[in-house]
């Protein structure tokens, strides 16, 4: 009989061609790449099935290539071959993280309420359904009356006139090209007046400074750090003043030996001198926040009936809204933004503006306290957080304790206040605290916590209350 072709696979071949690898530690990484499997076969494999029908073939192929050539990588650097199910195991993980949503729900258990790296205010169920709905085709610009273009802008001016008493509003993507587009519009190539301790930096490196550099704008500062006087912005206006700004400090404090022109004064003096004051308010607080035990935060309503002619502020703050930059004031002043070229570049969406509208919807009908996510977690009973807190406690099992603790309200708004907490402590046990607070983060949905004087806290408040049974029934697998 003729002799049995050579084939590698066969173990006798195998056995025969092996010898120390580079490191002394098994094969020789050439015999390492002969036991690589092929692409083909890999890919073909009935394990790999579900992955083929859920993201295609080729890139089922493609992730298996990549898997092998990984290999390869590390076989030259003196490991072992892959076996097939390691391949496969790599390609469906390389293929859920490559070719899924990296934008995932997360459940907040920081005690942060406007959580800037989170996202800020979880929109009501109702803007949520509202922005899903405003996904298909709308009458976004279309007058279905007249059946013919109509502007975008109707499906907020009406709203935002009601919930601030403006004479007109308007909306585009955030407060940061609120600000930028009002200066554009309003200031161009000329001055604007702005007190010292209000060219201020907010997060993201927005520096008022250099948003008026970026309008074509001259910056005039007046005033000294902590004390801003209304003659002090008499004595800067001249004939290339354009306007008077004022900033709220939204994201931090000066205390002590204090003083700054309040909206009235310096809507007074914007008057006798002939120029608009606008008004960059920051959080867009439409509730009294003194009725939920914080301090009392401005609002636009009291900005325009202080006469501020343009005010800015966010939808995504305490307005417990999508992100958004809003704009009411003086229609005189209103009109010429909305005609502005940068209007179409910074534009909201229609699944953006559906979420808005609803939103001030809430106001409007009384309702804003109780289906907005927000202001329930600020106004949550202490009673109700003590007996959530307890049964989040229970299940993270012995050694978890609930005691006094601190929920800020965050995203930029109310520097330094914080609401009374009774939050969950769970000490480190076989896991150190970052450990724990890592796998809670890589489960499914993510639950996000902070890490506080060597323990894990977990606060209730910014936890919604559905989301409890999920919460406990993770911390429960955490300590099992």
């Amino acid at each position: 009989c003729p002799p049995r072709p050579l084939c590698y696979h066969d173990p006798m071949v195998r056995s025969r061609s092996a010898g120390p690898d580079k490191a002394g530690n098994g094969a020789h990484p050439g015999n390492g790449y002969r036991q690589l499997p092929g692409v083909d076969a890999i890919a073909g494999d009935p394990r790999l099935e579900d992955a083929v029908s859920r993201y295609s073939r080729p890139a089922v192929v493609e992730a298996v290539r990549d898997q092998i050539e990984r290999a390869r990588t590390r076989i030259a650097d003196g490991e072992a071959p892959p076996s097939e199910a390691d391949v496969i195991a790599g390609a469906e993980a390389a293929l859920s993280r490559d070719l899924e949503p990296s934008l995932l729900p997360v459940i907040n258990a920081t005690g942060v309420v406007l959580h800037t790296n989170l996202g800020r205010a979880p929109l009501s169920a109702e803007a949520a359904e509202a922005a899903r709905r405003a996904a298909g085709y709308g009458n976004l610009e279309m007058d279905l009356a007249a059946g013919e273009r109509g502007s975008r802008h109707v499906h907020l001016d009406d709203l935002l006139r009601r919930v601030t008493g403006a004479e007109a509003g308007f909306a585009v993507n955030n407060n940061a090209a609120a600000v930028m587009l009002t200066l554009r519009a309003i200031a161009r190539g000329k001055a604007v007046v702005v007190s010292r301790g209000e060219a201020v930096e907010i997060g993201g490196g927005f520096r008022i400074p250099d948003v008026l550099v970026q309008s074509d704008a001259t910056l005039v500062e007046v005033g000294t750090t902590n004390r801003t006087y209304v003659r002090d912005y008499d004595r800067a206006v001249t004939d290339e003043t354009a306007a008077l700004l004022k900033v709220h400090r939204s994201n931090f404090k000066v205390t002590g030996f204090t003083r700054e022109a309040g909206v009235s004064e310096l809507a007074e003096a914007a008057a006798r001198h002939g120029l608009p004051l606008l008004y960059d308010l920051g959080s867009g607080c439409l509730l009294d926040s003194a009725a939920y035990g914080l301090p009392h935060e401005p609002t636009p309503t009291e900005a325009v009936r202080d006469g501020a002619d343009i005010v800015m502020f966010s939808g995504d703050k305490l307005l417990g809204g999508p992100q958004a930059g809003i704009v009411v004031g003086k229609s005189r002043y209103v009109d010429v933004l909305k005609e502005h070229p940068l209007v179409r570049a910074m534009r909201i969406d229609k699944a953006t503006m559906a979420a808005l509208q609803m939103t001030l919807l809430h106001y409007l009908r009384s309702e804003a306290a109780e289906k907005l996510p927000i202001w329930r977690m600020i106004a949550a009973p202490a009673a109700a957080l003590e007996r959530r807190a307890k049964r989040i406690a229970k299940a993270a099992g012995p050694g978890a304790v609930v005691h006094d603790g601190a929920s800020a309200i965050g995203g930029g708004t109310l520097p330094g206040e914080t609401l009374p907490a009774r939050v969950v402590a769970i000490p480190p046990g076989e896991t150190s605290v970052e450990a724990m607070a890592a796998a809670l983060r890589a489960g499914s949905p993510p639950i996000v916590a902070r890490i506080e004087r060597d323990a894990l806290i977990l606060d209730p408040r910014t936890v919604l209350p559905e989301q409890d049974a999920t919460v406990a029934a993770a911390l429960t697998r955490l300590r099992a």
